[in-house]
């Protein structure tokens, strides 16, 4: 048993023995194989890595080359771009230079002429002195003569001349006063006054100075960019449709509506207000609050003009002249409403006829109609004298309508009572204080000339109107004026601008001489 035991147990330990040397070998040979594996991947990445290395080298041999060109590109530009702004350096420069000499030569050009014309005053003054002086002498030579010749002294035929003057002047007052009480005896001029009173006293106009803009009040500022609208297409939809200007400005709550056709701006005012109550502020929306307020415009003119006839009394009319009538209120001349001066020369004219025994229904009539071409001047060429005429022919008006239509302006001889009141009538309305306003041009007109009139005198230095054209002052070298002068040119200036210019109330000559010594401490 022991020894099968030990048997058993020699067995086993050779076969360990066996299988240990076997594993070993084959371990070995497997360790062979791995290094070999090794060996040819380690020869493998290093031939791969000597490839990247050479095309590394490649690449940044490319950036290098493309980076020195870029670089001589840029410093070619950089010498380029130096080399002109050199150049322009240099033209500005030499452009300076010639720059400098111009001004240089035209500074030294006028002082060579301010110093010429300094020598020529001076020479023109030394000369004008002179000539003083020669004309002072001829003077007393003259009045040597004068004295030697009438066996008088200077006092005695100043003495005598005074007198002669006073005596005239006394008899031109006499005969003025003897003329006005002339014309106070006549029995014409007592019976125009009487009818000039009675219709004066009798009927008192209202008198309505329009502007030329009107302005429309907002609830806020916020409204004033709708009215506008995107890119201004609601302002230019206004503008185009109404023909009035809008104007929107920084004034709070209120844009301006501007226009010289009173008509065509209360029709944008209305229009305007409209919108802005309505909210709706578009293109389309304008159009139809801008239709629906001219029909109304044209309906309640046409209401008007029938009740003014109506009360007027004075018989049937065409429609068209009625709306004529009523269109009048929003036409303006000089200031003056044109449908307020028709009815103030309607009831003038018919108190005058009938208080100088004529048809005074005839003449309220025609002094109704004598200005209707007014209504018609914005939408037709010609005067208002010769459309109103044409378009009463065209309606069969009287004759004595006609006739007042051409008269009123002096195109044709007054042919009955009621033509001379309504002439009368239209002066008596235009003319009285307030009624109009005068218009720029004319009384620019009227103070140049005023001004011209004492500039022509001899010796005078300047001269200006002031206090709107009723006083003109008038400075006067003092070399050449005196103080006796002075005075005698007042009274030409004065009578020259009686003769020559047409103004109202009176205008005051003030004739300035000053002489001044300046000297200098030193």
């Amino acid at each position: 048993m022991l020894n099968e035991i030990l048997l058993g147990g020699g067995v086993a330990t050779f076969s360990g023995l066996i299988g240990f040397l076997i594993s070993k070998k084959i371990t070995s040979a497997n360790f062979e194989i791995y290094i070999e594996h090794a060996k040819a991947k380690a020869s493998a990445i290093e031939s791969e890595a000597h490839i990247l290395l050479q095309k590394s080298n490649l690449k940044s041999q490319e950036i290098e080359l493309e980076a020195m060109r870029h670089y001589d590109s840029a410093k070619e530009r950089a010498k380029a771009d130096l080399s002109q702004r050199e150049h322009d350096v240099t033209f500005k420069e030499q452009n300076f230079k010639r720059y400098k000499q111009n001004e240089e030569k035209r500074l030294q050009e006028e002082n060579s002429v301010t110093k010429a014309k300094r020598v020529d005053l001076e020479r023109n003054e030394k000369s004008l002195n002179t000539l003083k002086k020669r004309y002072e002498d001829k003077i007393d030579e003259a009045v040597h003569a004068i004295e030697h010749s009438a066996g008088m002294t200077e006092e005695e035929a100043k003495a005598i001349l005074f007198q002669k003057v006073e005596e005239k002047s006394r008899a031109e007052i006499s005969h003025i006063v003897r003329r006005c009480e002339n014309e106070a005896k006549r029995e014409a001029k007592k019976r125009a006054s009487y009818i000039l009173a009675q219709a004066t006293s009798r009927f008192a106009g209202e008198f309505a100075s329009e502007r030329l803009s009107n302005l429309v009040h907002l609830d806020n500022d916020e409204l004033k960019g709708r009215i506008i609208g995107k890119e201004g297409r609601n302002i230019k939809a206004l503008e185009t449709l109404m023909g009035v200007d809008i104007i929107i400005d920084d004034t709070p709550n209120a844009i301006v509506v501007s226009s010289f056709n009173l008509y065509r701006r209360a029709i944008a005012t209305k229009t305007l207000e409209l919108l802005i109550e309505d909210g709706r502020i578009q293109p389309a929306r304008i159009e139809e609050i801008f239709q629906k307020v001219s029909d109304d415009f044209e309906e309640s003119i046409l209401s008007e003009g029938e009740e003014l006839v109506a009360d007027m009394d004075i018989g049937v009319m065409n429609p068209e002249l009625i709306r004529l009538i009523g269109r009048l209120r929003y036409r303006a001349s000089y200031g003056q409403n044109a449908l307020a001066h028709t009815l103030e020369v309607a009831h003038l004219a018919g108190v005058m006829a009938a208080e100088m025994g004529g048809d005074a229904r005839l003449a309220k009539r025609a002094g109704l109609l004598h200005d209707i071409g007014k209504a018609l001047t914005h939408e037709h060429n010609g005067n208002h004298v010769d459309l109103g005429a044409e378009i009463c022919n065209r309606y069969n008006e009287h004759s004595v309508v006609i006739n007042a239509i051409y008269a009123h302006h002096g195109q044709q001889e007054i042919e009955s009572v009621e033509c001379g009141a309504v002439c009368a009538a239209d002066a008596l309305s235009a003319a009285r204080p307030g009624a109009r306003r005068e218009v720029l041009e004319s009384f620019l007109k009227r103070v140049t000339e005023i001004e011209e009139i004492a500039s022509e005198h001899i010796g005078v230095k300047q001269a200006y109107a002031i206090n709107a054209g009723r006083e003109i002052r008038v400075i006067v070298n003092a070399t050449l004026i005196n103080d006796d002068e002075s005075i005698l040119m007042a009274k030409e200036i004065a009578k020259e601008i009686e003769e020559r210019v047409q103004y109202p109330g009176e205008i005051k000559v003030n004739v300035i001489r000053e002489s001044r010594a300046i000297e200098f401490a030193k």
